[in-house]
């Protein structure tokens, strides 16, 4: 009980809200290109075999990892639900972007470079770190298991 205390505590202030509700509508919108081919994506299909070509095997197995972490790790940054393990698993995903594709391109997103997931990075960390914020769904169960005897 006492980890899960930890693990939902964060304080009552808007920077979080601010950092997670777009970059969590964002992250949904990319998961939904790897998972369901929304948005122009290719799907689980063409994600997995262009990240098999890039050397990320199984690729059909890494676009799943990918576009779960994105989509539903997106959806808990809106939700304000279990914040820090959604933006860990969200950290880790956009460090394998970067280094995986984009960091031969250098910084700029002009030429695929890693300058947007550096950002979604950085959003991730910064959430790890403070949690959801205030109107959270982590803040709200926070202080009901604060209530419990």
């Amino acid at each position: 009980m006492k980890y899960l205390n930890e693990l939902l505590s964060t304080h009552n202030n808007f920077a979080a809200l601010i950092l997670r509700i777009p970059a969590g509508l964002i992250l949904m919108a990319h998961g939904g290109q790897k998972l369901f081919a929304w948005f122009g994506g290719y799907g689980l299909e063409g994600t997995g075999q262009f990240m098999a070509s890039i050397g990320l095997e199984p690729g059909y197995l890494m676009a799943l990892l990918a576009g779960s972490a994105e989509f539903f790790g997106g959806l808990a940054l809106v939700l304000g639900l279990l914040v820090r393990p959604a933006a860990v698993a969200l950290a880790i995903t956009m460090l394998v972007a970067i280094v995986s594709v984009h960091l031969v391109n250098g910084l700029f997103m002009s030429n695929n470079g890693y300058e947007y997931g550096l950002i979604l990075l950085t959003i991730s960390v910064s959430l790890v770190v403070s949690g959801g914020g205030a109107l959270s769904l982590d803040r709200a169960v926070h202080k009901a298991l604060a209530q419990q005897p």
